[in-house]
């Protein structure tokens, strides 16, 4: 099959042929034909070594998002994709019907992510490529996950806005209901597909949900940006005495505290409206004591500009949460922004562990779940990281 052809910089092969999957505009060599933000083009070296098909965009700053080498992108080439990567999430969750069916570029989908929550799915596309092709994309869903009732699409990323697409959200096709519940490993809850943040639920945490567990039994735990309760709910259920989660948003809590009925541990877990960085402060002054503080904030660097901003808050939100820690209390600390890498919020902790009057040690580490796999060509892929630290009192703060 034939498609318009662009030259790439030579100086440049190198990160392409390594695996990455973004051709930027200024690494193709002028002039640019116009073609309309989603058309398939080929990409070469001036010398003529194939680098693969993609989907072009004129104005963005991603020019090409390649596909590799297929020759042809029709139903059969998403059906390959995701049942590939259906495998993959078999091989790890088993039977479960709930995780990311697929992460764009580490599923060799650009721009695509498809959620699972049993027999509904989310779809974001979050390229022009993508959004232009969603009946063949919705076809092979329904071919590869035959128990499929629904399909919606939960288009509001900002991401979109890149690309020159509106954001919305629409039943594309079957039937969506409001709400459905559904097992997290031990853990029943709730999700509000329609309403709710992000697709549903935050998947990638899924798997640290179980870590943290682990060092809850016995102790009161406060659970920072709790969301619908995740790690609340997991720290309750493995014994943990008492549970305060805290978010800004009424809607979340009120699923948390649903949820939290639903798993038989209301009577442990209670919830707060509040902004985090206020209840914080207000604790540190009342002096409270907690034997464990969660902190899984939202992204706070979007962008590499807003490092440094990041930086400070993760050193406020740390250094109170060590604050309200004794000794031997557990600091979980989380950042699911690319732009902060693992040594940075680790260097964070360790300074504000001064200021906090302490010492800490890592006990245990973590990362994205299994169904976000991270593609080794592209550190983009790379974005979530917990770290969990028991604070050491040995002299009275």
């Amino acid at each position: 099959m034939s498609f318009p052809c662009f030259d790439f910089a030579r100086a440049s092969t190198d990160r392409i042929r390594h695996g990455h999957l973004w051709v930027y505009r200024d690494e193709l060599e002028p002039p640019l034909p116009s073609l309309e933000a989603g058309s398939l083009v080929r990409v070469e070296t001036s010398y003529g070594y194939n680098l693969g098909i993609g989907f072009y965009h004129p104005t963005s700053k991603i020019a090409v998002r390649l596909l590799l080498w297929d020759n042809a992108v029709n139903e059969d080439f998403f059906v390959a994709r995701l049942e590939r990567a259906l495998a993959l999430r078999r091989a790890f969750y088993g039977e479960s019907t709930v995780y990311r069916l697929a992460f764009g570029e580490a599923d060799f989908l650009p721009g695509l992510v498809v959620d699972r929550y049993g027999d509904v799915v989310a779809v974001q596309y979050l390229s022009a490529g993508m959004d232009r092709r969603s009946p063949l994309i919705i076809s092979a869903i329904r071919q590869v996950l035959p128990s499929v009732r629904g399909i919606v699409a939960k288009n509001d990323s900002v991401l979109r806005e890149k690309e020159g697409l509106p954001r919305q959200e629409a039943i594309l096709w079957g039937s969506v209901p409001d709400r459905i519940e559904l097992a997290i490993g031990s853990i029943r809850m709730h999700v509000d597909i329609l309403g709710g943040q992000k697709t549903g639920l935050y998947l990638d945490q899924r798997a640290n949900y179980e870590l943290v567990a682990r060092f809850a039994r016995g102790r009161r735990v406060l659970d920072c940006f709790t969301h619908q309760g995740g790690f609340a709910l997991h720290c309750a259920q493995s014994g943990a005495t008492e549970v305060v989660g805290v978010d800004s948003s009424d809607a979340a809590l009120a699923l948390a505290q649903r949820n939290a009925a639903l798993n038989g541990v209301a009577d442990r877990c209670r919830f707060v409206q509040a902004d985090v960085f206020e209840f914080l402060k207000a604790a540190v002054a009342r002096r409270e004591q907690w034997d464990m503080v969660i902190l899984d904030p939202p992204a706070f660097a979007k962008t590499k500009q807003h490092i440094p901003s990041a930086l400070r808050g993760y050193a406020e939100i740390n250094r109170r949460a060590l604050q309200l820690l004794g000794d031997g209390g557990i600091l979980v600390t989380a950042s699911c922004s690319h732009h902060i890498s693992e040594a940075m919020l680790a260097d964070v902790v360790a300074r504000e562990a001064q200021r906090a009057g302490c010492r800490i040690r890592l006990i245990a580490r973590g990362m994205q779940s299994p169904c976000h796999p991270i593609y080794a060509p592209m550190p983009e892929t790379a974005y979530l990281k917990l770290l969990i630290y028991e604070a050491v009192r040995l002299v009275a703060p």
